[in-house]
């Protein structure tokens, strides 16, 4: 088996954060109503910085809660996730690496790890939040990180 090049820490995408959305043609109809109306928010142009404080966070089995804090540094980025009464109000410590993609119409980051497997990770903390923490929490990610072919297909 080859070693894994997952990187916890560092976005997949980072277009994603930057108002990175999937390119439609033309001729593709506006999501909402008749006249192109939806209650939501204006998704972001390209390039414009996103503060994903506020979306909602779903795991690829369900709802785990919403984001509290993010940081894009390089190589260093995380969100905060407040989990609200699924982990009885504690929040958990997401690596940048673990988010699929960013809906920002619907507002929501989408995780390729199951709401099992975020709760079983280590516990967060952010009063002892520091390097060690922080390399446990790298290690867990990354030994149970399956290219996304083979989480979908076997």
């Amino acid at each position: 088996m080859q070693p894994s090049i997952f990187n916890p820490w560092a976005w997949r995408d980072p277009s994603a954060l930057a108002g990175g959305y999937t390119q439609t043609t033309p001729s593709a109809t506006p999501p909402g109503g008749p006249d192109g109306a939806h209650d939501g928010p204006d998704a972001p142009g390209p390039g414009t910085p996103v503060d994903l404080v506020g979306y909602h966070v779903q795991a690829s089995d369900g709802r785990i809660g919403t984001i509290d804090e993010t940081s894009d540094d390089a190589d260093a980025g995380y969100l905060v996730v407040d989990t609200g009464p699924w982990i009885l109000g504690q929040k958990v410590l997401l690596p940048a690496g673990t988010v699929e993609r960013v809906d920002h119409l619907d507002r929501v980051v989408h995780v390729d790890r199951t709401r099992q497997e975020i709760k079983d990770a280590p516990s967060y903390d952010p009063e002892s939040a520091d390097r060690e923490y922080r390399d446990r929490v790298g290690r867990y990610y990354t030994d149970r990180h399956l290219p996304s072919q083979e989480r979908h297909h076997g």
